[in-house]
């Protein structure tokens, strides 16, 4: 009589792991195009930001005059901003890495703005749901990458093959960990990007569902100035490691 109680809690027990052991977390709704597969739902959102972002160039610019007025001054304070970031992380030659350097800040701000704002889970897809590009490790780790390629372009283009000394400096026994630093940057890029975007919105959800009205409010516009905060660390970093690769080392 003692028995048998334990044995079936045991395999009640087992059976719930093994449950909770076969669900799939972040399951994604893919597009199959030829042999590949395609990320759906990050394409679907990022084509959306990019279509608020393109608009709202487009309102910002469409009638220029002398003296700024309405959505042109919105779009020249943006514009002064990024060359003032920019110029303070590159340098003198900071003017041909402005677009790149806006292109990543504007993306990222959009997005995480969009993951706050848009209520994108109740847009139904066959598989997985829809949330921020910036919610999906594929995009954050996308733009790092970029960011790598930039400023390998940057450092090569203004110091040539001589850019490959900065491996050996001060000492060539600091060799390895200086190559290991070209791998940690992207990684540290995507990660502190995507952890804070995801973490911020499970916390929203998780307060919605526990308390639905006022509590979530606050934590709203914390996760809206946070998301803000991201995108300016993401594109100052951005800029830093550009105007570095580009130094001389003495």
């Amino acid at each position: 009589t003692h028995i048998t109680p334990a044995y079936l809690f045991s395999s009640t027990a087992s059976h719930n792991l093994y449950e909770v052991s076969g669900v799939e977390v972040g399951q994604h709704f893919y597009w199959q195009v030829s042999t590949y597969q395609v990320h759906g739902q990050v394409l679907i959102t990022s084509w959306v930001v990019i279509a608020i972002l393109l608009s709202l160039a487009f309102i910002g610019t469409r009638n220029l005059r002398t003296i700024p007025s309405g959505s042109q001054n919105l779009v020249e304070y943006v514009l002064e901003f990024l060359r003032d970031l920019a110029r303070t992380q590159i340098g003198e030659e900071y003017r041909a890495w402005v677009p790149f350097i806006g292109t990543m800040f504007l993306f990222i701000f959009v997005s995480n703005w969009s993951g706050a704002l848009i209520p994108w889970r109740i847009f139904e897809l066959p598989q997985g749901e829809l949330a921020a590009p910036t919610n999906d490790i594929n995009t954050t780790v996308a733009l790092a990458l970029l960011t790598s390629v930039a400023y390998f372009y940057a450092g090569l283009r203004k110091r040539g093959l001589s850019y490959f000394g900065k491996y050996v400096q001060p000492t060539p026994i600091l060799l390895p960990i200086n190559i290991l630093e070209d791998f940690t940057k992207p990684l540290s890029l995507s990660f502190r990007l995507f952890g804070n975007i995801l973490a911020d919105e499970l916390v929203v959800a998780v307060l919605i569902s526990l308390v639905p009205l006022v509590i979530p409010i606050p934590m709203m516009l914390l996760g809206l100035f946070t998301s803000a905060i991201q995108a300016l660390i993401f594109a100052t970093l951005a800029a830093a490691y550009i105007g570095e690769s580009m130094e001389g080392h003495h």
